[in-house]
């Protein structure tokens, strides 16, 4: 059942490019997120593909087959991983890709699930990257550049660093809010409007309360007078309350 407010940041790193040619699952990294914060449950495993690695992918994320060798089969891990996706919204960059192993998987164990999709539902971060950003670069290295996301430490690809990486874009991308609410000491507060700048949205908590200036409610007051003059009523006033302007 689909929990509103909960969504997955998943990824994936394989043998291969393609599981046509036999390539396989050998990492599954995911996040939680409620209303847009980590909730610190996350999923992550490594998984013995029963096959060698092509170089092309050992060259990306440095995953070798002796360190997988007595790592779970994906057998092994697909009730826990199922569990923890079930009714979420997944957030994947270039979900095809990475939906096309996992379904793959389900049917090379003969699983009684044919794809992901039946148990969550999918909102692929780069195709929301490009109607964003048309006509630019949006691999997940670009997009840390445009919206100022520390990827420092990626420097071979990672399942869980890059589900990580991917919630702070992510959270970016959609409204600029890239506190993930680690820190659980912080309360909403009342902001002057005065003291607001353009650093603000980053920094200020998800609920605000605005305070208007003395001006700004004189405004508002005589804006009521002229609606309920000109009209004869107003919601918000009654004709004896009218004040001489």
């Amino acid at each position: 059942m689909r929990k509103e407010g909960r969504q997955v940041v998943l990824d994936t790193e394989t043998t291969g490019l393609d599981p046509k040619l036999g390539n396989r699952i050998i990492e599954i990294g995911a996040l939680e997120l409620i209303d847009r914060r980590l909730t610190g449950r996350d999923f992550h495993v490594y998984i013995n593909p029963q096959r060698e690695i092509e170089p092309g992918a050992l060259e990306v994320h440095g995953i070798t087959e002796e360190f997988l060798r007595d790592k779970p089969l994906f057998t092994d891990v697909i009730e826990d991983f199922l569990a923890f996706i079930d009714g979420a919204e997944l957030l994947i960059h270039n979900a095809p890709f990475d939906l096309a192993f996992l379904d793959n998987e389900l049917s090379i164990m003969g699983h009684q699930l044919s794809s992901i999709t039946e148990v969550a539902t999918i909102l692929d971060t780069l195709e929301l990257a490009k109607d964003l950003n048309p006509g630019q670069r949006n691999n997940l290295d670009a997009l840390c550049k445009r919206y100022d996301v520390d990827n420092t430490s990626r420097t071979l690809h990672g399942a869980l660093l890059d589900s990580e990486i991917l919630a702070d874009v992510y959270l970016a991308m959609t409204g600029g809010q890239i506190d993930l609410g680690l820190s659980l000491e912080k309360k909403n507060r009342l902001v002057d409007s005065q003291d607001l700048d353009a650093t603000l949205p980053a920094e200020l908590p998800a609920t605000v309360v605005l305070r208007a200036t003395e001006e700004e409610l004189q405004e508002h007051e005589k804006r009521l007078d002229d609606i309920l003059e000109q009209s004869g009523a107003c919601l918000y006033r009654s004709p004896a309350s009218a004040r001489s302007v």
